[in-house]
């Protein structure tokens, strides 16, 4: 099995005709993901590596099976564009973009608890089942399917963590890419959840960063998990009120350090690793054990 998407999720790719649309989508379907359909208004009837686009999301779902939307729509236009899905009732959306404004994000994640749809992002790298399927950015290489979840708010950090893992010969059931921006939709607890009930993970890693609460809540939920967790958390030498790369990545008012973070998860029964390549190295000892 792996989470959120597999190798029959039929992909949507609104944003198709653009030079990010473009490139990633021939990534995507040389992955071995299943585009069925493109989405860019005004330019219907034309194809992009052979899958056909379509003038709006509603024409496409009447045409094609259609699972999940992935999103390479300029920032101010993302609203409308995750609202032309869920309303055409797509329940999985991946929104690569970053830089949402954030009253837009507000409104998509209200609309979407409302309709019943599931968000990665904004912000993010994406999803990957390794030698499944993918819906995102990230490198096809570096990816060996296996029984180790990730679900990561860092993009190219996790990219490093993963190469490290496959290069151990660790594979990964599925990786996820919450996004950087204030306002995600999954949250680290709900992928844990989902890591939790699949029964081809058999361990999790968590990579995670300075700022907010995700990590100490993600700790409460990690306790009474029955598989193990291995962390590694960003930004140990930031100082306080400095954004570091990401808009959620910040901390304020003493709260979301990088101390703190670790000590919850500790205390929760994760191993938090000091180096990104450490990761595999407490995945070695745990699941050889």
């Amino acid at each position: 099995m792996a989470i959120i998407l597999n190798e029959h999720t039929h992909i949507l790719v609104q944003g198709i005709t653009g030079n990010q649309g473009q490139f990633h989508t021939a990534q995507m379907l040389a992955y071995g993901s299943k585009i069925t359909a493109g989405v860019s208004p005004g330019k219907g009837g034309q194809e992009v590596q052979g899958v056909p686009v379509y003038h709006s999301v509603a024409e496409a779902v009447t045409h094609e099976r259609i699972d999940a939307s992935v999103i390479f729509i300029p920032a101010r236009f993302v609203k409308d564009a995750a609202y032309e899905a869920m309303e055409a009732g797509i329940k999985t959306l991946v929104i690569i973009t970053e830089h949402v404004p954030l009253h837009d994000a507000i409104d998509i994640m209200a609309f979407a608890r409302k309709e019943g749809v599931e968000i990665v992002g904004p912000n993010t790298f994406g999803v990957i089942s390794p030698g499944k399927s993918k819906i995102g950015i990230m490198p096809n290489s570096i990816f060996l399917p296996g029984q180790v979840g990730v679900v990561a708010r860092s993009g190219t950090l996790s990219y490093e963590i993963v190469s490290h893992l496959s290069k151990a010969g660790i594979g990964q059931s599925t990786v996820v890419g919450l996004g950087g921006d204030r306002i995600v939709g999954y949250s680290f607890v709900d992928i844990l959840k989902k890591f939790e009930a699949d029964p081809e993970t058999q361990a999790v890693v968590l990579v995670g960063e300075i700022g907010g609460n995700a990590e100490e809540t993600a700790a409460d939920y990690i306790k009474g998990m029955s598989k193990p967790v291995v962390a590694f958390l960003a930004g140990k030498s930031a100082p306080p009120g400095k954004r570091m790369g990401h808009a959620g990545a910040i901390i304020e008012r003493g709260k979301g350090t990088f101390q703190s973070k670790v000590e919850a998860l500790t205390d929760a029964g994760a191993k938090v690793a000091a180096l990104p390549w450490e990761v595999s190295q407490l995945l070695s000892e745990i699941m050889g054990s």
